[in-house]
């Protein structure tokens, strides 16, 4: 059997990267070793979903892979970004040796897939895309079929309406989505908290919380590890 090769995923907490490692697994040229968040310091969540820290580290349990985090400041520029991600690779390829890879679950923005392949080219990384190209609306019914259970935990309201934050990422949801408004919103309408698939050993029991605006503009609905999880979460 040949060797496989090692990857880093990019987690989100959404239902995109855990979509990423489901393709992933089912290959027999890759493994997935590790999940790389980035994770805002000031709040102790992942950077765009908003999602907790420790509901990512019950996610990546329920996934059987560690957690790396790479820490950047609430108002991130690109160079406080790309810094954080090149202090965590250094740290992932100490841990493994011929590690070199980082996956994506980018679906169709070209410009935002060859920032981050040139971005990990100058420090001798590759970036994969499995989903990319992907029809987003069959890749979203893909997902739902396939078993992934998600919820809408953030909206930007100004493409979608704030009723949507806290939504079960379903076929009804699909079916109520405007026109304008991408299945998997890859245009950053709408981004998801997943609890459960075929990536996880056992779904995670999420309570859902309330839900606020945050900078005038985005929906956010909160997610906490009910108390039988929070034990069985810790790193």
């Amino acid at each position: 059997m040949a060797k496989r090769s090692p990857v880093l995923l990019a987690w989100s907490g959404g239902k995109d990267s855990a979509w990423t490692l489901h393709v992933l697994r089912r290959r027999d040229d890759v493994e997935v070793v590790g999940l790389l968040t980035t994770i805002t310091r000031e709040d102790g969540r992942s950077s765009l979903q908003g999602i907790r820290r420790d509901v990512l580290l019950a996610q990546a349990r329920a996934a059987r892979l560690p957690l790396l985090e790479a820490a950047i400041p609430a108002n991130c520029r690109n160079e406080d970004y790309e810094s954080a991600m090149s202090t965590a690779l250094a740290d992932a390829a100490t841990r493994w040796p011929e590690l070199r890879t980082v996956a994506f679950g980018d679906l169709f923005l070209e410009d935002i897939r060859a920032w981050r392949v040139r971005n990990l080219a100058r420090i001798g990384w590759e970036a994969i895309t499995p989903l990319f190209g992907r029809d987003t609306a069959r890749l979203a019914r893909e997902m739902i079929e396939g078993g992934l259970r998600a919820t809408l935990c953030c909206v930007d309201t100004q493409q979608l309406d704030a009723r949507f934050a806290g939504r079960t990422f379903d076929a009804a949801l699909l079916d109520a989505l405007p026109a304008n408004v991408d299945p998997c919103g890859e245009n950053g309408e709408l981004h998801t908290c997943v609890e459960a698939g075929p990536m996880f050993d056992a779904p995670l029991a999420l309570a859902q919380g309330e839900t606020t605006l945050r900078d005038g503009r985005f929906a956010c609905t909160d997610f906490t590890l009910r108390m039988q999880e929070r034990t069985w979460a810790r790193p």
